[in-house]
């Protein structure tokens, strides 16, 4: 595929793209945007947790309210219909960015006050609105930087940046408000964030609804699922999302078992955590520089092993010097791969669905990652690599199931 195509040979192009002058511009509103709602969305986890924990709840009572805000998460697709049929999206998104905030806000002051039921249903408010602070907001981007593939394979490096924001800032950001004033206070933090979001959001450019007033051409939940599983290209972007996820789940809790067999303090596990997360922002700044060219599909089978490559690395360092490196280059790959398949849902998922499929890729992905924690946490008892190696064998699987598929399974391949 040519770096320089545009979009205009794809569905995609029927939304227009903003004028150049101000592309750079929403890129960068839409960068302070995405980065404050979505540290808000990473860093709410344990912010409850710690401020259960800290009032002297149980941690079973910790672990159910900290559930209220990621479980509501898989309620996404069910949300994500409100986005495509929206005559303005950027309305859907900032509302959600301040019920998400409101939300927050009013579970975390109310728990100890009230019976820890209302809290429970104010934090999972707040959960339901996550998916649009995520997946919801990366639908917005093709729009804001325009229809030339370069342009929008740099776009997401900066995507996957936010991401990568969202998932250290928030919870280091949690952690040290929360030891220099209270968890409340970093709650606080939190929501008055995802608030400064909704600005930002409504200051991004305009784009047109892709159902041109037609909101009957907008498919349900159900249909969208329908639609990805019988698209060969969509249905390979959600599986090998999934797996990937479920893989590289495993590594925080692996660091921590590691640091017994190689010898080091187990506080050094936060070094390899820390090591990933950084690769994680490397490899966001790399695609930034080098904007990912080929196509998509392609690209996902190529990234997926190169996880597997790091996967391995992690698996067979010696020395925890080798096993820091090792978690930053899958940090690295990762980041590479997540990427790419952020470019497949905006390269292959029609535009009267875009939205959906986004959210809907998105909530399957953190399922997975949920699934691969809980896994991985069973495995480590047997064996401390054993996570490792299940992940990298899974993903090797897939990347050859989706490579089979793409060859034989030409009959899939329309293009919507």
């Amino acid at each position: 595929m040519n770096s320089q195509r545009t979009a205009g040979s794809s569905p995609r192009s029927r939304e227009g793209s903003p004028p150049s002058g101000g592309a750079a511009g929403g890129l960068a509103r839409y960068v302070v945007a995405a980065a404050l709602a979505r540290t808000a969305d990473g860093g709410a986890v344990v912010a409850v947790v710690l401020l259960v924990t800290s009032s002297g709840g149980s941690g079973t009572l910790a672990g159910v309210l900290g559930a209220c805000i990621t479980a509501p998460h898989l309620l996404g697709p069910f949300v994500a219909r409100s986005l495509d049929l929206a005559r303005d999206g950027r309305k859907v998104i900032a509302a959600a960015c301040l019920l998400y905030a409101v939300a927050l806000t009013a579970g975390v002051l109310t728990y100890g006050h009230t019976p820890v039921v209302l809290a429970a249903l104010l934090l999972a408010t707040a959960g339901a609105c996550g998916p649009l602070l995520t997946g919801g907001i990366s639908s917005r981007l093709p729009a804001i930087v325009g229809p030339r593939l370069r342009t929008q394979r740099r776009a997401q490096g900066w995507d996957v940046a936010t991401y990568g924001i969202g998932g250290t800032v928030g919870p280091s950001l949690v952690a040290a408000l929360s030891g220099w004033v209270s968890p409340t206070a970093a709650a606080l933090a939190l929501a008055a964030g995802a608030a400064t979001a909704a600005g930002g959001i409504l200051l991004l450019p305009f784009s047109a609804p892709s159902h041109g007033g037609d909101g009957s051409a907008i498919l349900k939940p159900g249909a969208t699922l329908a639609l990805i599983a019988r698209t060969g290209r969509l249905r390979r972007t959600v599986y090998l999302t999934m797996v990937v996820a479920l893989s590289v789940a495993a590594l925080p809790i692996t660091a921590v078992h590691l640091t017994k067999i190689l010898g080091t303090e187990p506080a050094t596990a936060a070094v390899l955590t820390a090591a990933y997360g950084l690769g994680n922002l490397a490899g966001s700044i790399a695609v930034m520089v080098r904007p990912l060219t080929g196509d998509p599909d392609r690209l996902m089978r190529r990234l997926a092993l190169g996880v597997v490559a790091g996967l391995l690395a992690v698996t067979a360092s010696p020395a925890f010097a080798l096993s820091v490196a090792a978690y930053a280059l899958t940090g690295i790959l990762n980041t590479f791969f997540f990427a790419s398949t952020l470019a497949a849902r905006t390269e292959y998922a029609p535009s009267g669905a875009r939205g959906q499929v986004f959210i809907w890729i998105a909530a399957l992905k953190i399922t997975s990652g949920s699934a691969g924690t809980a896994l991985a946490g069973s495995l480590t008892g047997l064996s401390v690599r054993l996570p490792l190696v299940v992940g990298l064998l899974a993903v090797s699987v897939s990347v050859a199931a989706a490579t089979a598929e793409a060859r034989f399974g030409k009959a899939d391949e329309k293009h919507l």
